[in-house]
């Protein structure tokens, strides 16, 4: 990661949904080297601080904390005016409550990308880093999956990703806009949301239950240690060759989601068994099937390798949540 993150250092940084998985481990790395790193967290009344709160206080110290809401366009023009780099993370992104709010996600995914887009048009310095999702895929047609293949929104969540992305693709053909939309598979590591699938079943594993109750087993994810999908990030941030572009994330290597609980049953030593609990499945046409990456357009461009084998980064997160059970989630389910 050093070699592929050295040109960070010393750029005044902007990353939107910093106290988010993936931006709270985003900072970190940008602050470890070198960046100046202005951080923006979803205003609320208790100034919570997020996943931010889980950084090492030496290196957070360096950071600016900035409050606020990204469907604001003038807020968000102001955060932009003299940064180097935008990193575009935040986003609502639970799918089960894209079912019942999916208004909220229009404005949100949709609008506040929006404000980023036109707040670096109008101030023409900044590069944008944009986030996308492979759920905007849907279920695979083919495998692996590249940046050719079909769009498909199999749930308003992906629908508002889908009309985000095209946003950034439309003002980069558009405006000619210092832009890269990178594309992260199933991201996993410490400090996941308790709601992903990987921290409930640790977290009913240490529990002691004799019985892990999940969603569907039957789907195939392509799993990326945050290290890796950090680099990633960093990367397209320096890069000169990928401005336009957009590009997987991910290793190439699916894996059902039984496959992965009974992985983490057994480095663990827990002897409980696995069951799909009918109530936690998504509605039929909605469920992803299987999600496996090709990263071959963005190693051939930058270098850039996926480096934490699954089983690596299973027992590193395994490690963070044993040291924190009060991040585990109380009620044993995925969401």
């Amino acid at each position: 990661m050093v070699s592929l993150t050295m040109g960070i250092a010393g750029k005044r940084v902007l990353v939107s949904g910093a106290g988010g998985f993936i931006g709270s481990h985003l900072v970190e790395a940008l602050a470890r080297a070198g960046a100046d790193v202005h951080a923006l967290l979803h205003y609320n009344a208790q100034g919570a601080l997020g996943n931010l709160a889980l950084v090492p206080e030496d290196v957070l110290s360096s950071v600016k904390i900035i409050h606020g809401d990204i469907t604001d366009a003038e807020f968000c023009y102001n955060l932009v005016r003299d940064r180097d780099i935008v990193f575009h993370l935040g986003a609502l992104i639970a799918i089960p409550y894209s079912y019942t709010a999916p208004r909220s996600y229009v404005a949100t995914n949709i609008s506040g990308t929006l404000n980023f887009l036109e707040a670096v048009r109008s101030q023409g310095s900044a590069r944008l880093v944009h986030t996308s999702t492979s759920e905007v895929y849907g279920s695979a047609r083919f495998v692996p999956m590249d940046e050719s293949h079909p769009l498909q929104a199999q749930s308003p969540y992906a629908a508002t990703k889908i009309g985000a992305d095209k946003l950034v693709e439309s003002y980069i053909n558009s405006f000619g806009l210092n832009a890269v939309t990178v594309r992260p598979f199933n991201t996993f590591g410490p400090r996941q949301s308790a709601r992903a699938v990987i921290p409930t079943i640790i977290g009913q594993a240490l529990g002691g239950r004799g019985v892990i109750k999940l969603g569907s087993v039957t789907p195939i994810r392509d799993l990326t240690y945050v290290t890796d999908t950090v680099s990633g990030f960093i990367t397209a941030a320096t890069a000169e060759n990928v401005v336009g572009g957009c590009y997987n994330l991910g290793t190439g290597r699916g894996v059902s989601i039984g496959e992965l609980a009974q992985t983490l049953l057994d480095l663990m030593g827990s002897k409980a068994r696995i069951e799909s609990d009918s109530q936690r499945l998504r509605p039929e046409a909605s469920e992803v099937d299987r999600l496996i990456s090709s990263h071959d357009a963005f190693t051939a461009a930058t270098g850039w390798q996926p480096e934490v084998s699954l089983e690596d980064g299973l027992a590193r997160t395994v490690a963070f949540f044993q040291a924190n059970p009060h991040l585990l989630p109380k009620a044993g389910y995925v969401i």
